[in-house]
């Protein structure tokens, strides 16, 4: 059974950093397109960051370009996301994807992730 469980949410300051990471089982990360997308407080899904399969070109979002990055451990089979200089508004559930927008599309069930002073 394919599976994604996310991990690494929490509370954080504005200025402040999280690591995200995402667990996958029932499939090899390294064979998929993998995001992250995030669900902020009453508004819909917003696609933030793509690594590319098999060339891990990578892409974001503005909102979150220059301040967010996305790797794959394809030993560990893994999907992180280390968010620096976090912002009020990157408060959301964050969610790791596999072909997001895709056939093969799966998502996890979230980690909240909260930037409050």
């Amino acid at each position: 059974q394919m599976q994604l469980v996310e991990s690494g949410g929490g509370l954080a300051q504005p200025g402040g950093s999280l690591r995200l990471s995402c667990a996958a089982s029932g499939f090899t990360i390294s064979s998929y397109r993998m995001s992250w997308v995030r669900q902020a407080p009453g508004k819909g899904l917003e696609w933030i960051s793509t690594v590319n399969s098999p060339v891990e070109n990578t892409f974001y979002a503005d909102s979150v370009k220059g301040r967010f990055t996305i790797s794959r451990d394809n030993f560990k089979n893994t999907l992180s996301l280390q968010m620096n200089n976090l912002k009020p508004e990157d408060t959301a559930v964050y969610y790791c994807a596999k072909d997001w927008g895709g056939p093969d599309y799966l998502r996890g069930h979230g980690t909240q992730v909260i930037v409050s002073s």
